[in-house]
């Protein structure tokens, strides 16, 4: 006897790929389940109608007739007019924003409207810190006995990892906040077996209700006649995508590549290090690289989606570049495009970390983000590979399937 798809509702924080790397891997996952073949509605808070191919798709309105809609405008055009910044007292008193709090109850109220779509299992999908669908399905009792709250991240930050983790106004009200969820969701799922393991040491309650579901590999792809004039196809071609925060140092990168070119001379005309991404704290210093290595090259802005992907399947190495710390739980976003790009992956992070977990921890290319010299080395053995066809595609097979709609069907099938 077949059994019988799941109809899942999906609430969504966005479903836009290009306002985050959070909402690419949100949307991939919703793609993915649309493909493993559930039955699906997706509840997003983009704002604007979005359509995603064979999936009904629900934009939710923000209520802008709410007095917390007035409260919050206020205090938006009070910080723009006057400078005066009242989000943290408010936060510290209430726990959270008044945008917040509106946002939530706009989206408990299209919920409810929802009459003609019974669901076995509601997937809450956020991103940042805002966790906003979670809010709403607090307030949602009936479906608590069927509720998927996904957990991207750590939250609140006191409960991230170093050098992550500070106490923000309100932490207090958040940790109650996400107390309740641990306790009235009847699943937890995290991309991450080390982010679950992680958050069950801060919520007690979490613990027996883990499932795992890491970032998806969907039906996205670059187009190669995407590629801009700065990316050489011929090159030996390191590539780092993605927001540099201030914990990501990519200098022992820099160094590394630096001395790469100094020591192999023939080198220097063809090969190229590229960063991709918007403005950081690095930028300033970006500017100044280029100037003295013109095998260096940044992005001054973003750059979209499609233009990263055509660059990280032509590339000879992507990056993945974790922050300096004791343990890195989270599974980067961009994990699961490296893995499909099928090229060799130069890790640097700290030894406890997800991506090594499962890359292995024998895998060849990793690296403490600041150790030069291995950076380095590392650098120069994946050179001389390549410069002699040693390899092409990396032979990571193993994790494409595990971050595939068949993997991600099993998983919802055996809940």
């Amino acid at each position: 006897m077949i059994k019988e798809k799941l109809k899942i509702l999906v609430v969504v924080d966005s479903i836009d790929v290009n306002d985050s790397s959070a909402s690419k891997g949100r949307v991939a996952l919703i793609k993915n389940l649309h493909t493993a073949g559930f039955k699906l509605k997706v509840y997003h808070y983009t704002r604007k109608e979005i359509h995603l191919p064979g999936i009904v798709c629900k934009s939710i309105k923000e209520n802008r007739r709410s007095l917390l809609f007035v409260l919050s405008r206020t205090d938006r055009y009070l910080r723009y007019w006057f400078n005066l910044k009242l989000n943290n007292p408010i936060e510290q008193i209430f726990g959270f924003s008044f945008t917040l709090f509106n946002d939530r109850n706009s989206i408990v109220a299209a919920l409810k409207k929802n009459k003609e779509f019974e669901p076995d299992l509601v997937l809450t999908l956020s991103k940042g810190g805002s966790f906003r669908p979670h809010h709403a399905l607090l307030k949602i009792p009936e479906w608590h006995h069927k509720w998927m709250a996904y957990i991207h991240d750590p939250y609140p930050f006191a409960s991230y990892p170093r050098p992550y983790d500070y106490v923000e106004s309100g932490h207090q009200h958040k940790r109650r906040f996400f107390l309740k969820v641990s306790e009235k969701a009847r699943f937890a799922a995290y991309p991450s077996k080390l982010l679950a393991e992680w958050m069950e040491s801060y919520y007690p309650p979490l613990k027996g209700k883990t499932v795992i579901i890491p970032h998806q590999i969907s039906e996205t792809t670059g187009n190669e006649d995407e590629l801009p004039e700065y990316f050489r196809n011929d090159a030996f071609t390191i590539v780092q995508a993605g927001a540099l925060m201030s914990a990501r140092n990519p200098m022992g990168l820099i160094k590394a590549f630096k001395k790469f070119l100094k020591e192999i001379p023939e080198a220097q005309d063809h090969s190229q290090l590229l960063f991709l991404g918007d403005k950081s704290r690095y930028t300033e210093e970006f500017q100044r690289i280029k100037m003295e290595m013109p095998q260096f090259y940044s992005s001054d802005a973003y750059v979209p989606f499609t233009i990263v992907l055509a660059i990280q399947k032509s590339a000879a190495v992507n990056v993945i570049l974790e922050a300096k710390g004791p343990i890195s739980p989270f599974l980067p976003g961009k994990f699961p495009h490296c893995i499909a790009a099928g090229k060799p992956i130069l890790l640097l992070g700290p030894y406890y970390s997800e991506s090594r977990r499962l890359l292995g921890e024998d895998y060849p290319f990793w690296s403490e983000i600041d150790d030069v010299e291995k950076i380095y080395s590392m650098v120069m053995e994946m050179y001389r590979k390549w410069n002699n066809d040693l390899f092409i595609e990396s032979n990571l097979n193993h994790l494409e399937r595990y971050l595939s709609s068949d993997h991600l069907l099993e998983v919802i099938d055996n809940l």
